[in-house]
């Protein structure tokens, strides 16, 4: 990362900021901050060798780098001040556009896909857990939220591109740690919130409080807020902000769900606004959740000075959210998804859209990652039972779990039923298993991982894409969709 000459530390000139040892370059400072496992100050001979020339550090961090003779900032909060330092690097270049931010535990992916498709031939972008898009250009980060020196480059980036309007995602870890500090958005949007994350925060409530933090004067300036949601209606009455809200229940919300009519790719229906807008409506995504999303996308980019009825015709043509109800299409009978549900409310919102526009038989393939909250399984494996006809449970990425373990945990909830579960060790075999079983009207999902192409197994991750798999096997079985017996076994 550079800019110009760069400020100066001590007499130091300092071209660039990393957090990371692998991106220092030559002139950088490098951010030695503490981790929840190490302290940065651990890797801090190495940011010298990569020629880092100065460290930004807290006391311990202080008394760790002092033998090495580098310039050092040292104080008490290194990694709130790293944002503020970031942003001033880059000239604060979140001021050039608006800057919207979505948090909720489900959701905030579709949320800025369908916002970028919403506001149509406008130069945007979006940030999030797929990645990030520039003009409709990729551009390289990681993480839901980036670390503030990366996100503030693209942001630099971004105004460069002159993009007018920023959609990102804003995780809870973020929050905590201190990533979008150095600019306030313009608008923050929350979705919902259910169980997530549990093996990062406390408890659901210390959960929720990270999320609301994002609805203060210091990190926006606008809110928008989810009322059919109870944690929604508490932040409703916690946040200093202006407020708009939305509903999709009949709530007394601003911005209102009206005359909705569900089908079998999606919904359509009629967003009523506060000053009396009347905007038809179709968002090209089944379940009521994705009316939801959209619906926030709506209030959201009003909020901001967009038009309502240009925006619900963005979203009209929106081609979808990789990995996000993603229809697989290999011209089989049944109706085939590929979603990203990894948590319980997930589960029971795709399974409960699908329910009512499945003529036959709903079969879901779910499993659980590992290293994870371990509560979540059999809850998972309750929603799915509860339901589904079929559950198959299979794993996810274990990562350094015991994959036998981990499908225990799923069964054990979903022996509650009253759907048929079935355990299939092997994630190509339990979508070879659900695909020979599904037939004419029936709805497969195969849920988890989504947009992933890896499956991380003890350490290493294997390439694998749930959406490459199921179309694979669906043409292996025939357009109906059903393989013989001896390859649903293999």
């Amino acid at each position: 990362m550079a800019a110009g000459d760069g400020p100066e530390l001590n007499g130091t000139v300092v071209t660039g900021i990393s957090l990371n040892t692998a991106h220092v370059e030559p002139g950088d400072l490098y951010a030695a901050l503490p981790g929840t496992r190490s302290h940065g100050a651990a890797y801090a001979a190495g940011a010298l060798d990569a020629g880092a020339v100065a460290m930004l550090t807290d006391a311990d961090g202080g008394a760790r780098i002092e033998e090495l003779g580098v310039p050092m900032l040292v104080v008490d909060e290194p990694r709130a001040l790293l944002a503020d330092l970031c942003a001033w690097f880059y000239e604060h270049p979140a001021e050039a556009f608006t800057t919207i931010g979505v948090t909720g535990t489900q959701g905030k992916t579709t949320t800025t896909y369908l916002a970028e498709a919403a506001l149509g031939s406008r130069r945007s972008a979006l940030v999030g857990t797929i990645g990030t898009r520039i003009a409709g250009v990729p551009a390289a980060s990681t993480l839901t939220t980036p670390e503030a020196p990366a996100l503030q480059a693209l942001f630099a980036v971004m105004r460069e591109e002159a993009v007018e309007v920023c959609v990102m995602e804003v995780s809870s870890h973020a929050m905590v740690q201190e990533r979008v500090e150095g600019f306030t958005f313009d608008v923050a949007v929350f979705l919902n919130l259910g169980r997530d994350h549990l093996d990062f925060h406390r408890d659901l409530d210390e959960y929720f409080l990270a999320k609301a933090a994002l609805f203060t004067p210091e990190h926006a300036r606008q809110a928008v807020i989810n009322i059919d949601d109870a944690h929604g209606r508490r932040l409703l009455d916690l946040t200093p902000l202006p407020v708009t809200t939305f509903s999709t229940e009949g709530s007394p919300a601003d911005w209102r769900a009206a005359n909705i009519r569900p089908h079998r790719l999606g919904t359509d229906l009629q967003v009523l606004g506060p000053a009396g807008e009347e905007v038809e409506l179709s968002v090209p995504l089944p379940g009521i959740f994705n009316v939801s999303n959209a619906v926030a996308v709506v209030a959201a980019l009003t909020t901001a000075g967009l038009d309502p009825a240009e925006l619900a015709a963005g979203i009209a043509e929106s081609t979808g959210v990789p990995g996000r109800m993603e229809r697989v299409d290999a011209g089989q009978e049944f109706t085939a998804f590929v979603d990203y549900a990894h948590k319980p409310d997930a589960v029971t919102a795709v399974l409960a859209a699908l329910r009512p526009v499945t003529p036959g038989r709903l079969i879901i393939v779910i499993g659980a990652g590992g290293d994870r909250d371990h509560g979540k399984r059999p809850i998972m494996g309750e929603a799915a039972a509860r339901h589904a006809d079929l559950v198959v449970v299979t794993d996810d990425n274990p990562r350094t779990e015991d994959a036998a373990a981990i499908r225990a945990a799923l069964l054990s909830g979903a022996s509650a039923g009253p759907g048929v579960t079935v355990e299939v060790a092997g994630r190509r075999d339990a979508i070879a298993h659900a695909v020979a079983f599904a037939h004419r009207g029936d709805t497969l999902v195969v849920a988890g991982k989504g947009h992933e192409q890896g499956q991380e197994i003890k350490g290493l991750v294997h390439p694998f894409d749930d959406r490459a798999v199921l179309r694979e096997l669906i043409l292996a079985g025939g357009a109906g969709g059903a393989a013989d017996d001896t390859e649903a076994d293999t």
